[in-house]
Protein backbone atom coordinates (compact mmCIF):
# COMPACT_ATOMS: atom_id res chain seq x y z
CA UNK A 1 0.00 0.00 0.00
CA UNK A 2 0.99 3.14 -0.81
CA UNK A 3 1.83 6.29 1.50
CA UNK A 4 1.45 9.36 -0.43
CA UNK A 5 0.99 12.72 0.69
CA UNK A 6 -0.10 15.42 -1.65
CA UNK A 7 1.40 18.70 -0.15
CA UNK A 8 -1.02 21.56 -2.05
CA UNK A 9 0.13 25.49 -1.61
CA UNK A 10 -3.72 26.73 -1.69
CA UNK A 11 -7.30 24.82 -1.44
CA UNK A 12 -9.93 23.60 -3.49
CA UNK A 13 -12.24 26.23 -4.07
CA UNK A 14 -14.98 25.07 -6.77
CA UNK A 15 -16.86 22.90 -5.85
CA UNK A 16 -16.56 20.81 -9.07
CA UNK A 17 -13.16 20.15 -8.56
CA UNK A 18 -13.80 19.55 -4.93
CA UNK A 19 -16.39 16.64 -6.21
CA UNK A 20 -13.83 15.08 -8.69
CA UNK A 21 -10.80 15.58 -5.65
CA UNK A 22 -13.08 13.43 -3.09
CA UNK A 23 -13.95 10.99 -5.64
CA UNK A 24 -10.29 9.61 -6.58
CA UNK A 25 -9.76 9.69 -3.40
CA UNK A 26 -12.43 7.12 -2.48
CA UNK A 27 -11.19 5.02 -5.37
CA UNK A 28 -7.72 5.27 -4.01
CA UNK A 29 -9.11 4.22 -0.79
CA UNK A 30 -7.65 0.16 -1.20
CA UNK A 31 -4.34 1.53 -2.93
CA UNK A 32 -3.10 4.09 -0.85
CA UNK A 33 -3.08 5.44 2.60
CA UNK A 34 -2.97 9.61 0.75
CA UNK A 35 -3.55 12.69 2.50
CA UNK A 36 -3.87 16.25 0.72
CA UNK A 37 -2.22 18.51 3.28
CA UNK A 38 -3.02 22.12 1.66
CA UNK A 39 -0.69 25.02 2.65
CA UNK A 40 -1.74 28.64 2.87
CA UNK A 41 -1.51 30.67 -0.66
CA UNK A 42 0.19 34.14 -0.65
CA UNK A 43 -1.52 36.74 -2.04
CA UNK A 44 -0.13 38.56 -4.29
CA UNK A 45 0.38 41.64 -6.90
CA UNK A 46 2.57 42.20 -9.88
CA UNK A 47 4.90 44.18 -7.65
CA UNK A 48 5.03 41.27 -4.73
CA UNK A 49 4.95 38.34 -7.02
CA UNK A 50 8.76 37.11 -5.94
CA UNK A 51 8.20 38.09 -2.39
CA UNK A 52 5.01 35.61 -2.31
CA UNK A 53 6.77 33.11 -4.78
CA UNK A 54 9.66 33.49 -1.74
CA UNK A 55 6.93 33.00 1.51
CA UNK A 56 4.92 30.09 -0.24
CA UNK A 57 8.54 28.09 -0.61
CA UNK A 58 9.58 28.66 3.15
CA UNK A 59 6.23 27.35 3.91
CA UNK A 60 7.06 23.86 1.85
CA UNK A 61 10.43 24.06 3.24
CA UNK A 62 9.42 23.78 6.39
CA UNK A 63 6.79 21.31 5.72
CA UNK A 64 9.58 18.95 4.35
CA UNK A 65 12.07 19.34 6.61
CA UNK A 66 9.54 17.85 9.35
CA UNK A 67 9.37 14.48 7.43
CA UNK A 68 13.27 13.55 6.42
CA UNK A 69 12.70 10.12 5.46
CA UNK A 70 9.96 10.78 2.35
CA UNK A 71 10.90 10.82 -0.68
CA UNK A 72 9.67 14.04 -2.59
CA UNK A 73 8.41 15.13 -6.10
CA UNK A 74 7.90 18.56 -7.39
CA UNK A 75 5.41 18.72 -9.94
CA UNK A 76 6.39 21.13 -12.73
CA UNK A 77 5.96 21.77 -16.24
CA UNK A 78 9.32 21.42 -16.83
CA UNK A 79 9.89 17.75 -14.73
CA UNK A 80 10.31 14.34 -15.97
CA UNK A 81 7.46 13.70 -18.51
CA UNK A 82 6.83 10.37 -18.15
CA UNK A 83 3.23 7.89 -19.42
CA UNK A 84 1.02 6.26 -17.34
CA UNK A 85 2.64 2.97 -17.29
CA UNK A 86 6.27 4.66 -16.32
CA UNK A 87 4.18 6.50 -13.77
CA UNK A 88 2.87 3.35 -12.48
CA UNK A 89 6.07 1.35 -12.47
CA UNK A 90 7.38 4.33 -10.58
CA UNK A 91 5.25 4.39 -8.05
CA UNK A 92 5.28 0.29 -7.27
CA UNK A 93 9.12 0.76 -6.73
CA UNK A 94 9.28 3.59 -3.87
CA UNK A 95 9.48 1.72 -0.92
CA UNK A 96 9.52 4.78 1.17
CA UNK A 97 6.33 7.44 2.04
CA UNK A 98 6.16 9.96 -1.03
CA UNK A 99 5.05 13.83 -0.74
CA UNK A 100 4.33 15.16 -4.11
CA UNK A 101 4.03 19.17 -4.04
CA UNK A 102 2.06 21.14 -6.07
CA UNK A 103 3.02 24.39 -6.15
CA UNK A 104 0.82 28.07 -6.30
CA UNK A 105 0.02 29.89 -9.16
CA UNK A 106 3.20 31.25 -9.30
CA UNK A 107 5.07 27.82 -9.01
CA UNK A 108 8.11 27.00 -7.02
CA UNK A 109 10.47 29.44 -5.38
CA UNK A 110 14.19 28.62 -7.01
CA UNK A 111 15.47 27.07 -3.80
CA UNK A 112 13.04 24.13 -3.90
CA UNK A 113 13.28 23.75 -7.95
CA UNK A 114 17.05 22.77 -7.86
CA UNK A 115 17.05 20.30 -4.88
CA UNK A 116 14.18 18.08 -5.71
CA UNK A 117 13.61 15.62 -8.55
CA UNK A 118 10.73 16.80 -11.11
CA UNK A 119 7.68 15.30 -12.67
CA UNK A 120 5.59 16.95 -15.11
CA UNK A 121 1.82 15.88 -16.09
CA UNK A 122 1.81 17.49 -19.15
CA UNK A 123 4.12 19.98 -21.36
CA UNK A 124 0.28 22.00 -20.80
CA UNK A 125 0.48 24.38 -17.69
CA UNK A 126 -2.64 23.37 -15.58
CA UNK A 127 -4.33 25.77 -12.71
CA UNK A 128 -3.26 23.97 -9.65
CA UNK A 129 -7.06 22.84 -8.61
CA UNK A 130 -7.13 21.27 -11.78
CA UNK A 131 -3.19 19.82 -11.44
CA UNK A 132 -4.30 17.93 -8.21
CA UNK A 133 -7.16 16.32 -9.95
CA UNK A 134 -5.03 15.45 -12.94
CA UNK A 135 -2.26 13.91 -10.07
CA UNK A 136 -5.41 11.94 -8.13
CA UNK A 137 -6.40 10.43 -11.67
CA UNK A 138 -3.47 9.85 -12.46
CA UNK A 139 -2.30 7.78 -9.24
CA UNK A 140 -5.55 5.71 -9.71
CA UNK A 141 -4.98 5.19 -13.16
CA UNK A 142 -1.56 3.61 -11.76
CA UNK A 143 -3.11 1.56 -9.07
CA UNK A 144 -5.92 0.25 -11.67
CA UNK A 145 -2.73 -0.75 -14.21
CA UNK A 146 -0.71 -2.27 -11.64
CA UNK A 147 -3.67 -4.24 -9.74
CA UNK A 148 -5.27 -5.39 -13.47
CA UNK A 149 -8.18 -3.21 -13.16
CA UNK A 150 -9.97 -2.84 -17.03
CA UNK A 151 -9.90 1.67 -16.03
CA UNK A 152 -7.07 2.04 -18.48
CA UNK A 153 -7.10 1.21 -22.02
Amino acid sequence: MWDITILAVGKIKEKYWQAASAEYLKRLQPYARLKIEELKAEPFSSATREKAKKAEAKRIEDYLKKRPGSLVMLLAESGRRTDSFIFAETLKNINQPLILVIGGALGFGENLFGVYPKISLSKLTFPHELARVILLEQLYRAAAILNGKTYHY
